[in-house]
């Protein structure tokens, strides 16, 4: 159960079953009838596209179409003013790279975002489901690309955007995820641990396991 408004961070091991998990939500997979509700409504009883409309899905494998970054940002919210692409740029961190790119918000895009880095991809992603005003976010280790600078600043901004939305966040990084208001810790398809991020660390679990080996990498990394 996630209570409405409320932001719950899914970490694991790889394969533990964390996009899976919230591939339910938008129907991407269909779990057996009636296991999967919103609001005490069964979602496959609400239409596809009434349910999709009210979700905003930053997949871990960005997609983008090759016609302008605007268009791009815009796709979903096609009648949403320029203001609004811009103001989901400024939230996401891309906004600075639009503005340096030659033609701005109408640069065009390559063939499935060619043109653009690893982060700049997933920051356009992030505009992209912002720009919708969704009543469900969920970002599927959506910060991977982008270094850890860069994580904060989205972060700072996109915790304003979660207030009062429900927001599913997976990610590797325990930076991201440690301020959710509860972390659910997925080991092999089942619910392991849940908690907040102090609460977990006292349960010396996997969560505990994961955090001190994160750690240890960004030591190594310092010293490197």
């Amino acid at each position: 159960q996630i209570p409405a408004g409320k932001t719950v961070a899914i970490v694991g091991a790889t394969g533990a079953g964390k996009a899976t998990l919230v591939n339910l939500v938008p129907r991407l997979y269909d779990a057996p009838p009636g296991s999967v509700l919103i609001d005490g409504v069964p979602i496959r009883e609400i239409p596809l596209a009434v349910l999709r409309r009210q979700i905003g899905f930053v997949p871990q494998e960005t997609f983008l179409f090759s016609n302008t970054v605007r268009e791009n940002i815009k796709f979903g919210a096609p009648d949403a003013p320029d203001s609004a692409s811009e103001r989901a740029a400024d939230i996401s961190n891309i906004l600075p790279d639009i503005l340096g790119f030659p033609k701005g918000f109408d640069t065009m895009v390559g063939e499935r975002g060619l043109t653009l880095s690893g982060g700049q991809k997933q920051r356009t992603a992030i505009s992209r489901a912002v720009i919708r005003d969704p009543r469900i976010l969920i970002l599927d280790d959506a910060l991977s690309s982008v270094d850890t600078y860069t994580e904060e600043k989205i972060l700072w901004h996109l915790t304003q955007v979660m207030s009062g939305r429900t927001t599913l966040l997976i990610s590797h990084r325990v930076s991201t995820i440690r301020n959710a208001d509860e972390i659910v810790v997925l080991h092999d398809g089942e619910i392991a641990e849940r908690g907040t991020h102090d609460e977990l660390l006292a349960m010396n679990g996997h969560y505990t396991e994961l955090y001190n080996k994160q750690l240890i990498e960004e030591e190594l990394e310092k010293d490197a």
